[in-house]
């Protein structure tokens, strides 16, 4: 019978970011893709390191339907490497028991073509462009913000955290923000509070961790949601009121009025991250697991 993935929440990794791969990338930029294939080869038997996003992953692997046992993540592998130079990473997947078996290695070529024919809801890479591309598919997906070392909380309850503004949700309040000043924007907002906001890139993404949430009591559930946002009241209305107008459940929302998010995200003990800024992105990766949205105004003005 054909594999469905119907009801499953879809995550597309590449191998830069489950795993750290930093000195082979090092080889394939100073000497080339020839010196790179070999380095790989005479190390396919020595298992690679944990990246940054490698414990989000291993915490998604763990949900699973409490009825069924049956898994409710899908983790697809998307590669440019080559199938050849591609078995070290699956000799890595199998020596640190993931539950990862479909890949697509695409021997150079960006793989986020793939991420929409395998279903998936997120993509994480480590190249900007592939994320990019993916973004412009409709796709949620981040770069992954390299920081010195894996971490993830103690606990098994899966912890996401978001921006709101080009993130969850459009940037057409940080467009005004942008063109004209906080003043504009705050009165732009308490004017427009009864309004839904538009969706951003991540609102889909939002919403399946939404539907994974209902397979769990409201008060034991292994997966928890926060929004991390620099606004503040008044600009507050219009968010809490959107989330209710899509019946979207985020069960932390912190209004920082532009304070620094680390120290927070800490708190919550966030296993990821997503932001559209790259100031946030990379102050917020001291802190936890962090990925940047390439999306909207101020990612415009910065190519």
């Amino acid at each position: 019978m054909p594999y469905e993935t119907t009801g499953k929440l879809v995550v597309a990794i590449s191998s830069r970011a489950l795993f750290d791969m930093t000195e082979g990338h090092e080889i394939f930029m100073e000497e080339g893709l020839e010196s790179y294939a070999q380095y790989q080869i005479e190390h396919e038997d020595c298992e690679l390191a944990a990246g940054v996003a490698f414990p989000l992953l291993q915490k998604f692997m763990q949900l699973t339907d409490r009825q069924t046992q049956e898994p409710l993540v899908e983790v697809i592998l998307l590669s440019r490497n080559s199938a050849d130079t591609g078995l070290r990473i699956f000799n890595s997947i199998e020596h640190h028991k993931l539950n990862i078996s479909r890949a697509a290695f695409t021997n150079g070529q960006s793989p986020y073509r793939y991420a929409q024919a395998f279903g998936a809801h997120l993509f994480l890479s480590a190249d900007p462009q592939d994320v990019q591309q993916a973004l412009d598919a409709g796709i949620a997906a981040a770069t992954i913000v390299q920081s010195q070392t894996p971490t993830s909380t103690s606990d098994h309850t899966l912890r996401i955290a978001f921006d709101g503004d080009a993130v969850i949700f459009s940037d057409e309040a940080e467009r005004i923000f942008q063109s004209e000043g906080l003043d504009a924007f705050a009165a732009s907002e308490k004017a427009a509070a009864r309004e839904p906001l538009l969706a951003g890139p991540f609102m889909p993404f939002l919403q399946a961790l939404h539907d994974l949430q209902n397979h769990f009591p409201a008060m034991d559930c292994p997966i928890r949601t926060a929004l991390v946002t620099a606004r503040s009241a008044p600009s507050h209305e219009r968010v809490i009121r959107t989330l209710r107008d899509w019946n979207i459940r985020i069960d932390e929302a912190l209004f920082l009025g532009g304070m620094t998010k680390g120290e927070f995200l800490k708190a919550f003990s966030a296993d990821f991250f997503f932001d559209d800024q790259k100031g946030h992105c990379h102050s917020a990766s001291k802190h936890v697991a962090t990925g940047h949205v390439p999306h909207g105004i101020v990612n415009e003005e910065q190519h």
